[in-house]
């Protein structure tokens, strides 16, 4: 089983990559915010002793994985309302990484999710590749939470796809097409699954399969969300009381955010 499930995160990672450029680009970037973290406070362990990460919508585990791998006495909580995406993180890094990764079922989209959060707090948030799937609505309200959530001088960061606006940015988001448009063919031809395909492979998978239906009931009336640009990221952040806020990776319009409290 052990080896089926290291198969399908590794074809996963490869077709995130095919929508991604740089994709471990901008996760190194992230891992290297959380060093600077740890190495400016007394409280924390270069190998990450007493900090804990809350990955938000952390899917399959692509960023906790990471985190857990450079960071050896790190504790990572991931979050997703997914229920095939995080029975597959719990047990991959269930696997890697023991108790050091904790699965919660949460939707981040409705209130009273951080009231599941640990007593001992959280002192980083990430999240990558997903919180798009939000209304602009529910990710200020998400933001505000988390100004709630982490404490003073607590880091959080984003990476994400922030769309150009297309009237106003004609010629940027002609620029990020084309760099979207050759990763993705460059990747189809080495034989990169599709994200259909993947999740043809996942569901086949007993271990998902008895999760599949209840996908589908999760997300069976939630619509395509509106575009939420870089600028109202940045707002939201500073409205929920991060004092720095900013971008420390960007390529087009794929972009890391970051938030300090």
């Amino acid at each position: 089983m052990i080896g089926q499930i290291k198969a399908l995160i590794q074809s996963w990672d490869d077709q995130q990559a095919a929508y991604i450029t740089n994709r471990e680009q901008r996760f190194d970037v992230m891992l290297d915010v959380i060093a600077r973290v740890c190495d400016s406070s007394a409280t924390f362990g270069g190998d990450g002793t007493g900090l804990t990460v809350l990955d938000l919508a952390c899917g399959p585990g692509s960023l906790s994985q990471r985190i857990l791998d450079r960071f050896p006495a790190v504790d990572v909580i991931g979050i997703d309302y997914d229920p095939v995406l995080l029975a597959l993180a719990s047990a991959w890094l269930g696997e890697r990484h023991g108790s050091r990764f904790t699965p919660l079922d949460a939707d981040l989209a409705a209130s009273g999710w951080a009231s599941m959060l640990p007593a001992g707090g959280v002192h980083v948030a990430v999240s990558s590749t997903a919180l798009h799937w939000l209304e602009p609505s529910e990710l200020v309200a998400l933001y505000g939470t988390l100004g709630g959530v982490l404490p003073e001088g607590g880091v959080f960061m984003d990476a994400d796809h922030l769309r150009y606006d297309s009237a106003a940015q004609p010629m940027l988001t002609e620029l990020a097409a084309a760099d979207d448009e050759r990763t993705r063919r460059a990747a189809y031809g080495r034989g990169v699954q599709t994200w259909d395909q993947w999740w043809a492979d996942a569901v086949a998978l007993p271990l998902l399969a008895e999760h599949s239906e209840e996908r589908t009931r999760r997300f069976a009336d939630r619509p395509p969300t509106p575009h939420a640009p870089l600028e109202l990221h940045l707002s939201a952040l500073r409205t929920a009381g991060f004092v720095e806020t900013g971008v420390v990776w960007r390529l087009y319009d794929d972009v890391v955010i970051l938030g300090r409290r």
